[in-house]
């Protein structure tokens, strides 16, 4: 890659991750419940975002590889990855693998919450 090309997704990335702070964190002030509604909230809007800004770049734009480098990999990279994760299962769904996306939305929450909390317990285990 070029340097253009990692100045466009450290640009989205920053603007991405500072979004995600503050909308999580906004809504989190504001709810009344042990819920992670940040959160959910974030990956939902993410997830629809993603899903808005993959039709306008490749259906109407013409600096398509620009604006999907910082919109898509560097913003929605950081401001959740569970809107690649929402895409690419809709992707193997309407390329007509439906078993697959359900085996991706299956193993990749099982297996990031078991890695979330074997990486933490092995951490508090060498601490």
């Amino acid at each position: 890659m070029i340097a253009a090309q990692y100045a466009l997704i450290a640009l989205g990335g920053a603007l991405g991750a500072m979004a995600r702070f503050g909308v999580s964190s906004w809504i989190n002030d504001r709810a009344s419940s042990s819920f992670p509604w940040g959160t959910f909230a974030v990956n939902l809007l993410g997830s629809i975002l993603f899903g808005v800004i993959f039709v306008l770049v490749f259906s109407s734009v013409q600096q398509r590889e620009a604006l999907r480098l910082f919109a898509l990999v560097g913003f929605m990279g950081a401001f959740t990855t569970f809107s690649t994760f929402s895409f690419e299962t809709i992707r193997l769904i309407e390329s007509g693998q439906p078993g697959l996306a359900l085996t991706n939305v299956l193993a990749s929450v099982f297996t990031c919450v078991v890695g979330a909390w074997v990486g933490m317990g092995a951490a508090r285990y060498l601490t």
